[in-house]
């Protein structure tokens, strides 16, 4: 029998280019998080983060819930799915709002109506907006602001981090979950689920960037005062190092992916004994030798060129001078030997590998513990905590819209509601991005 309510159960989902995993569990009493099943199986219908094949992508969905169910002993309905890939791009934009009572103090409302108004912008065709991130306010051109609600002015500011993704590719994504059997509760962008699994408070608020190396492209976000400043996708990966290596190497692509991931270094010069390593011939050739010296300048010229796109992202971004935590590097491009040293002398910053173990409750499997379930773990957290926020609120309106007699006043709680969706600094989806209609195209 279950020891837990079905309702706190949630169901993360992370459709990867190399792997797709499913992730299910609860927040215990101490804010934990109690894994009670996953399964992660290969994934061959994903390019660069891309839905590319809507049936392999489903049966790969429907064999990693498969692997979830069978461990938690419990079937699953709905769940929480990452969004990310090549077509994901942000832009800075200024919104602003002539009040008509500057006496008046700002309240929630009036914030969320101008988040509420960047939706409204104009975008290329096929795009959509997905988050839409307040970065700061201005007060009647004081700047700086961080916290409006409260105070009083006639013109109210706000620049706000607008992050677009593609329309067509958010539908293939609810197309392989619906074809899978199951329903796509709400979508959350990647680079958000891992930050939420891998970076501490005091990182997000000293300003850290993160590097989530997946097998199609890299994710690059930059936080600084708790708040996501800069997002980026650099179209490089896992799977490039090993096409290097089967071509550096005359090998099969299952060689080089063994080769990188069982003797590749980020790092030629940590090499000091130059091991020759035999890969076997096909159908009686003779065998072929590989230098682990020439392995490892094949993956440290690909990192290197990752690193430098990296780079150039965090200068245009602004923030190059106020990453005070560094970088951090999370997903499976993280495991590869001397990464660390490699990134901190090309890059000068000081680097840490991000795991989401610090976020898990006690586990017999310590393979969780690795930085390739970072995403997964990372969507759960954040669903989560986004469940408990609306048990809070749902407590908070009940309590508020009782009457002096006891008696809930339906009307009072209609009014206390706030008027968007986006309560979380907008790290949230509007509804309507995931329920728009397929593009003609299609």
């Amino acid at each position: 029998m279950n020891m837990y309510n079905n309702q706190d159960l949630i169901v993360a989902l992370d459709i990867g280019t190399t792997k797709v995993v499913a992730a299910a569990g609860i927040m215990n009493e101490i804010g934990l998080i109690e894994i009670l099943g996953y399964g992660k199986v290969k994934s061959d219908g994903v390019k660069r983060g891309v839905v590319a094949n809507i049936d392999k992508t489903a049966k790969a969905i429907s064999d990693a819930i498969d692997m979830a169910e069978k461990r938690a002993k419990h079937e699953f309905q709905s769940v929480y799915v990452g969004i990310a890939g090549q077509h994901i791009k942000s832009v800075h934009h200024m919104g602003q709002k002539l009040r008509d009572s500057p006496e008046k103090e700002i309240s929630r409302d009036e914030i969320e109506l101008l988040i509420n108004d960047m939706y409204k912008l104009a975008l290329a065709p096929g795009d959509k907006i997905i988050h839409v991130v307040p970065q700061e306010y201005r007060i009647d051109g004081e700047e700086g602001i961080l916290e409006p609600i409260g105070m009083c002015g006639s013109k109210l500011e706000g620049n706000f981090h607008v992050i677009t993704g593609k329309v067509s590719a958010a539908n293939n994504i609810l197309r392989c979950i619906k074809k899978a059997g199951l329903e796509a509760k709400e979508m959350v962008l990647e680079p958000i689920g891992s930050a939420s699994a891998v970076l501490s408070e005091e990182e997000l608020k000293g300003g850290v960037v993160m590097v989530d190396i997946g097998g199609g492209t890299s994710d690059v976000t930059i936080f600084h005062e708790g708040i996501i400043r800069h997002t980026a996708v650099i179209p490089l990966g896992g799977n490039i190092i090993t096409e290097d290596i089967k071509e550096g190497c005359s090998v099969m692509t299952e060689q080089a992916e063994k080769l990188k991931v069982k003797f590749g270094r980020a790092l030629a010069e940590e090499i000091v004994d130059n091991r020759i390593i035999t890969i076997p011939g096909l159908k009686g050739r003779p065998p072929r030798e590989i230098s682990e010296l020439n392995l490892a300048r094949i993956i440290q010229a690909r990192m290197e060129e990752i690193l430098d796109y990296v780079i150039w992202e965090i200068r245009r971004s602004g923030y190059e001078t106020k990453l005070l935590a560094g970088m951090v590097l999370t997903g499976g491009g993280a495991l590869l030997k001397d990464i660390v040293s490699l990134v901190e002398y090309h890059t000068g910053l000081s680097t840490r590998i991000g795991t989401p173990n610090e976020h898990l409750a006690h586990h017999r499997d310590g393979e969780l513990k690795s930085p390739i379930y970072a995403t997964s773990i990372g969507i759960l957290r954040y669903a989560l905590s986004q469940q408990q926020k609306n048990e809070w609120k749902k407590e908070l309106v009940t309590t508020e819209a009782t009457n002096e007699n006891g008696e809930s006043n339906e009307e009072n709680r209609e009014n206390n509601k706030p008027l968007g969706k986006i309560v979380n600094r907008g790290f949230k989806l509007i509804k309507e991005f995931f329920e728009a209609s397929p593009d003609s195209e299609l």
